[in-house]
């Protein structure tokens, strides 16, 4: 059964209509790039217990981006492992594969989320789930190339522009789900009416003669919530966020249509050229550096070109990832403090939507572009620009926290717009970059092992983020502390200003709850909490930039001596070399 998934068997005819893979190629890349919209996730996951508020027992914001971290290491191991497989067994194989990694990750880690076994969550979506996105990924790239070698950066454009929209689609899907399996937490009534008390950090209550974890909901959560709630006091643990629900219905739906899809993939025949079309030669083929021949993959390893756009790859991946995987509680926490009745959740939510429609109309535009500009000039465009933008969002940041005015949120938004168009554009253009440099022949495999630069970057990216991000949380809590008045500290918490660090530590104390005791005039530090990743992400892009400069066409020893050689010819160069 699985012999008749491989390669030799869905060889086309001449007669075949090449433009029925494309829809085959970005079904699947709408499935696997839900990915993108894995900050939608975040604000349930940190309050599985407390539901409308995040409880002592709930996991930490650090600890559920790392899922995402993973999600993507897994991919770009996957995809290193798999891009050799899939030159040998071809697209549906691999597909089939993608599809049952991929759903069977959603379903165990919603059985993680059921149970608060962080663990099942990690090893179900990020890491099965990631390599189904690995292979998933790979898949359609080497396929499209081989159907539409006349038009590399479209094809490739194509194919992974339905990556970029994934998270388009499953933005309102995650939300609608989130909200449909969602269930409102025992109510205890308002703040002033409960008598609250604070044991070892948590916020406790009687309830039926025992005392119990609770949460407070303030404007904040309410808003946030995605029913109707009324602030004041729940009770911990008699909720549902929906996150379990929803994993278990997305992982389902995935598998069905990544089945459907994989089982609509076909090759051309070995040769195979579009009907009219002649490859470039002489000095066309050499002004964008597009070679003729080509490199085994083995050999692609041994050239400075691959470690040179390995480096490109993953530090203008790595300047975007992090900013994706928390962009729904980046957008709150830069705007919803200083414009709160423009950003709401609502308006994050709609952040994240956009975000994936710019990350897919960037990667056809910037990849179609490529064509006619070249690749490299491609990636100037991303550095230089890139540079100059991430460097106007700290600005933004800093200019709405002193004067509130929706100017600034314009820029910050339009700013990382075009950032992700050009990280979409990215990933795009890559393939192209790469069969131009190597050679078309295995551009599969070698695109593949490149891609274990998404995987270091998948790391770096959050990395960043996340430790730049608490380093100033935890400066700015300090500091707002000591200027809290201690006797309304005392009042607002229920234990003194020395047990600030045990507070912080069991989510009792947050930036949030302290501004509602500051003192009048008091800048709310929120708005400045993502500036050092912003100054951190545009020397990454500089660093990038350089290594593109220095790409420069192979070197002969390393091309394969023969075009027909398959295998053998490999090793003939490589023994070569």
């Amino acid at each position: 059964m699985f012999d008749k998934l491989k390669k030799q068997h869905i060889v086309a005819g001449d007669d075949f209509n090449r433009w029925k893979v494309p829809p085959a190629s970005i079904a699947i890349h709408l499935c696997i790039g839900s990915v993108y919209a894995w900050s939608i996730f975040n604000p349930p996951l940190i309050k599985e217990f407390g539901v409308v508020a995040a409880s002592s027992g709930d996991w930490g914001l650090q600890s559920v981006v790392w899922i995402f971290s993973v999600a993507i290491v897994s991919l770009g191991l996957a995809a290193a492992f798999g891009g050799k497989w899939l030159e040998e067994v071809g697209p549906r194989m691999v597909g089939v594969v993608a599809a049952f990694c991929w759903g069977g990750g959603f379903i165990i880690g919603g059985l993680g989320i059921a149970t608060h076994q962080l663990w099942l969550v990690y090893l179900g979506y990020g890491v099965i789930g990631g390599a189904g996105l690995g292979l998933g990924y790979v898949s359609p790239v080497s396929t499209l190339i081989r159907w539409f070698p006349d038009r590399r950066g479209m094809a490739t454009g194509m194919a992974i522009m339905g990556f970029g929209g994934g998270a388009m689609i499953a933005t309102p899907i995650k939300e609608a789900l989130l909200g449909a399996f969602y269930k409102v937490p025992e109510y205890l009534g308002p703040e002033s009416a409960v008598n609250l008390v604070t044991e070892g950090g948590k916020r406790m209550a009687e309830v039926g003669g025992q005392m119990v974890e609770v949460v407070v909901a303030g404007a904040a959560q309410v808003a946030a919530a995605p029913v109707p709630i009324e602030e004041g006091v729940y009770v911990a643990g008699t909720g549902n966020t929906g996150a379990a629900g929803t994993f278990f219905t997305l992982g389902i739906a995935y598998f069905i249509v990544m089945m459907i899809a994989s089982f609509s993939y076909r090759v051309p025949r070995e040769g195979w050229l579009p009907k009219g079309w002649t490859p470039p030669t002489g000095d066309a083929a050499s002004k964008r550096m597009i070679t003729h021949k080509n490199v085994h993959i083995d050999q692609a390893l041994k050239t400075p070109q691959f470690y040179l756009l390995w480096i490109v790859l993953c530090f203008n991946v790595t300047a975007g990832i992090g900013v994706i995987g928390v962009a729904k509680t980046m957008m709150s926490e830069i705007f919803g403090t200083t414009l709160p009745f423009v950003v709401n959740s609502a308006f994050a939510a709609t952040y994240v939507f956009m975000i994936s429609v710019f990350n897919m109309c960037g990667r056809f535009f910037w990849a179609s572009m490529s064509d006619y500009i070249g690749r490299k000039n491609t990636y100037y465009c991303f550095f230089i620009l890139g540079i100059a933008l991430y460097l106007s969002i700290p600005f933004a940041a800093e200019q709405v926290s002193v004067n509130p005015a929706v100017t600034w949120l314009i820029m910050f938004y339009a700013a990382t717009m075009i950032i992700f168009t050009m990280y979409g554009g990215g990933f795009a253009t890559i393939p192209a970059y790469l069969a131009d440099v190597f050679g078309t022949k295995y551009v599969g495999g070698i695109h593949g092992r490149l891609l274990t630069a998404w995987s270091t970057a998948g790391v770096l990216g959050p990395l960043a983020i996340t430790q730049l991000r608490q380093t100033s949380v935890t400066n700015s809590i300090k500091d707002l502390a000591s200027k809290v008045d201690p006797a309304a500290f005392q009042a607002k918490f229920g234990a003194g200003v020395e047990q600030l660090d045990q507070l912080v530590a069991a989510k009792t104390v947050t930036i949030g709850r302290l501004m509602e005791i500051a003192p009048a005039g008091t800048v709310d530090p929120t708005s400045s909490l993502y500036n050092t990743t912003m100054y951190a992400m545009a020397a990454l892009l500089a660093i990038a930039l350089i290594a593109n400069k220095m790409v420069r066409p192979i070197h002969d020893k390393h091309y394969m001596e023969t075009q027909e050689g398959g295998e053998a010819a490999g090793k003939e160069a490589t023994s070569k070399a």
